[in-house]
């Protein structure tokens, strides 16, 4: 997955999330990258996308030396059971492209892309995004426009994010991340999230643990409470 964007991941009911943590980067070169990797829940945008359960995720991208880039990106979730009683066990793949670079030599980062999400265990639930980035020296904000949706009334949707990340020594990083959703509905609240992570890079693969909480009212349910995953990504 290119490492701008943090996944997003829809359902009847609310927005979710993945890892805290990515930057924007511009490519150096021309390649092919892999990565495969686990977590101990999957979240995204402050909500588990995997009814707090573990999540085994991988991805395939393709870089060109111009800043084009492709990709896909899978991983298993579970929504709980509906309604009506069924289940919302299944898979996602994600499917993206978009351009990232360098806006001249100022340092600043850019990425601007669209990125599908399918659920073909589900239904009415794939959806597609155009976002854009900016990044400087480990600072960056993003936007997220929900522009279609199975469930149209999803459309319109936007989703805020701003993050931080810092070297607290060799191979150690320590960031934070707070994020926004803005219905477009006007029958629902928005809600704010946001987590801290620290990651740490060796010769295996990166290793995260994260906290995440969001403010979503949910009546004496839990989808608020703290959060706390254990991640591990590896890249070749």
């Amino acid at each position: 997955m290119h490492s701008t964007f943090k996944k997003a991941a829809i359902t009847s009911a609310v927005t979710a999330a993945l890892l805290a943590g990515g930057l924007v980067t511009s490519t150096a070169s021309a390649e092919i990258s892999a990565n495969i990797g686990f977590t101990s829940n999957y979240l995204f945008r402050g909500v588990t996308q995997t009814d707090d359960q573990a999540a085994v995720q991988g991805g395939l991208d393709f870089e060109h030396e111009g800043g084009f880039y492709i990709g896909t990106w899978a991983s298993n979730v579970d929504f709980g059971e509906d309604d009506d009683g069924n289940s919302g066990a299944g898979y996602e793949i994600d499917a993206y492209f978009g351009v990232a670079g360098e806006i001249g030599a100022s340092g600043v980062g850019f990425d601007v892309g669209y990125i599908y999400y399918a659920y073909p265990s589900l239904d009415d639930a794939d959806l597609g995004e155009i976002y854009g980035a900016l990044d400087y020296m480990g600072l960056y904000g993003m936007i997220n426009y929900l522009t279609n949706a199975d469930d149209s009334d999803f459309e319109g949707t936007i989703f805020y994010e701003l993050g931080y990340a810092f070297d607290v020594m060799t191979d150690m990083t320590l960031g934070a991340t707070v994020g926004h959703v803005a219905w477009d509905q006007s029958d629902w609240d928005d809600y704010t999230w946001w987590s801290l992570y620290l990651t740490k890079a060796t010769s295996m693969g990166d290793f995260t643990f994260a906290y995440t909480q969001n403010d979503i009212d949910d009546n004496g349910g839990n989808i608020d409470d703290p959060r706390f995953n254990v991640s591990f990504v590896m890249s070749f």
